[in-house]
């Protein structure tokens, strides 16, 4: 697919990961649209899209809510003319053990809020917004490439009960959609990133960076560009469908 001149909608655009995919997609001439919750972040990486010359827009939209995913993918098919590339980049981290124990005694265990919040939003609000992008993108008839953001931790980490089962389900979502949508010529892809430097992370100590560095072949973290430049890899490969990339510096959990 060719980028320049194409609509990109990118959930969690407001910042980290998001902001980056988006000013990817920007800088090669597409026009973005943003879901987030926060207004201000919207509207900054918006400012940073329109300096590469192109259309951008946020849309505050919770992507738990079906209705309004539903009204969001409606706003953009209305602003820009149609939905081209989805990226379901939103998601939280609630992290906690399945079950605390302490001197043989139970004292704690992840709670059904934790296990909900998490599943709602990097799951539920995933089959929702591909859901609603690849209808818009068959009714137009152009096709289409929709990109689910994984993590290194679909392989199953400790503490993450949630995210890993949440991050291993958008996985084969995309495989499973690269299945079904292949006949009207909609490509799926999803990207797996490893530990990678965002504002988040660079807030940790020293220490801590330098641990989760240590796990990494590469002996570094990874930078949200590199994401993104996986994404567009995707997106301009017209032979890539139902897959998974892992972008982890040959790390292994």
């Amino acid at each position: 697919m060719q980028i320049q001149g194409s609509t990109v909608v990118v959930t969690g655009g407001g910042r980290g990961i998001g902001r980056d995919m988006a000013r990817a997609f920007a800088a090669r001439g597409a026009n973005v649209a943003l879901f987030d919750l926060n207004q201000a972040d919207l509207d900054e990486t918006v400012r940073l899209c329109e300096a590469k010359g192109v259309k951008a827009r946020g849309y505050v939209v919770n992507v738990t809510q079906e209705a309004a995913v539903v009204a969001g993918m409606d706003a953009v098919a209305a602003d820009f003319g149609g939905v081209d590339v989805l990226v379901n980049n939103a998601g939280i981290v609630k992290d906690g053990l399945l079950i605390k124990v302490k001197d043989g005694a139970v004292t704690g265990k992840m709670t059904l809020d934790q296990w909900q919040a998490v599943i709602d939003i990097n799951l539920t609000g995933v089959f929702l917004c591909g859901r609603e992008a690849a209808e818009r993108m068959i009714k137009r008839g152009k096709g289409g490439v929709i990109i689910n953001i994984s993590s290194v931790s679909r392989y199953g980490n400790a503490g993450q009960t949630n995210y890993s089962a949440a991050k291993a389900g958008v996985a084969a979502m995309a495989e499973v959609w690269g299945k079904e949508l292949a006949r009207y010529g909609i490509r799926t892809g999803a990207i797996a990133p490893g530990y990678t430097r965002t504002d988040i992370l660079s807030a940790m100590r020293p220490e801590i960076l330098e641990k989760m560095t240590a796990q990494v072949p590469l002996r570094r973290l990874g930078d949200a560009a590199e994401i993104a430049a996986t994404a567009v890899f995707i997106v301009e490969n017209d032979f890539f469908t139902g897959r998974c990339v892992d972008v982890d510096g040959g790390m292994r959990l």
